[in-house]
């Protein structure tokens, strides 16, 4: 396997523990709707939370949050739309993004960022 797909799935390893300690239930990872996928969907506080994680090894070309663009916004809403009609949830719904950044010694630094986009609008 690529060590790409490690690394992400160690983000992912973190991200779910962090929310999960934070009070989070998760209630859903790697929730795919055609070809979009969303990495964890919880909730907490009444609220429908689609959550991107994005771990990276270093922030030369940016922080790892910097790389949910429009098109991944775009996709994540397309899945988060269908999730909400499956699920039939009527209330009120937000995107996270989780940055998982590692240094080069195996440490990592995380970065919730709530509330992080809406369908259509920039970080």
């Amino acid at each position: 396997m690529a060590d790409h797909n490690d690394l992400g799935r160690k983000g992912e390893a973190i991200a779910k523990e962090f929310l999960e300690i934070s009070g989070y239930d998760i209630l859903d990872e790697n929730w795919v709707f055609g070809k979009a996928e969303i990495d964890l969907v919880t909730y907490r506080d009444k609220q429908l939370i689609f959550v991107e994680v994005k771990t990276r090894t270093g922030s030369k070309f940016g922080q790892p949050e910097d790389f949910v663009d429009d098109a991944k916004q775009r996709q994540m809403q397309l899945a988060a739309e269908e999730y909400i009609h499956l699920m039939d949830f009527k209330g009120e719904i937000r995107f996270d993004i989780l940055s998982v950044l590692f240094d080069g010694q195996g440490r990592h630094m995380l970065r919730h960022i709530e509330d992080a986009f809406w369908p259509g609008n920039n970080l």
